[in-house]
């Protein structure tokens, strides 16, 4: 009999959506890389058509790759074309480092500078 996996859950990626005022939040944990990459796109690709405001929450997100980069970058092109705001909060130092370095920060500046939070 195989033994249970001692792995932490981090390694996965875990999305919990709830709603604050005007703003649909993703809050993110664990890994966003390319094996669950898809997962977030088609959770919220499938929310951008009914809100206005989409709020990523980065806070628990350990680790994030480039398809998880190009899957945040592809989400805010298509929540733009459908009159949506796609927002980034709480991003650890080393996904801000990533942001920085593909010059994300500024397209995300009105949350990515100043570390928003959501009440």
């Amino acid at each position: 009999m195989p033994a249970e996996s001692t792995e932490p859950i981090l390694h996965n990626l875990k999305l919990n959506r709830y709603t604050v005022e005007d703003a649909t939040v993703v809050q993110c944990s664990g890994r966003l890389t390319l094996e669950h990459a898809a997962r977030l796109k088609a959770e919220v690709k499938g929310m951008i058509p009914e809100h206005k405001r989409i709020v990523l929450d980065l806070a628990e997100l350990v680790f994030m790759d480039s398809s998880g980069l190009g899957t945040i970058v592809g989400l805010y092109i298509s929540a733009r074309s459908s009159g949506c705001r796609i927002q980034l909060i709480n991003m650890s130092k080393p996904i801000r480092e990533l942001m920085g370095l593909s010059h994300l920060l500024d397209v995300f500046e009105e949350c990515g500078r100043s570390g928003t939070r959501i009440p």
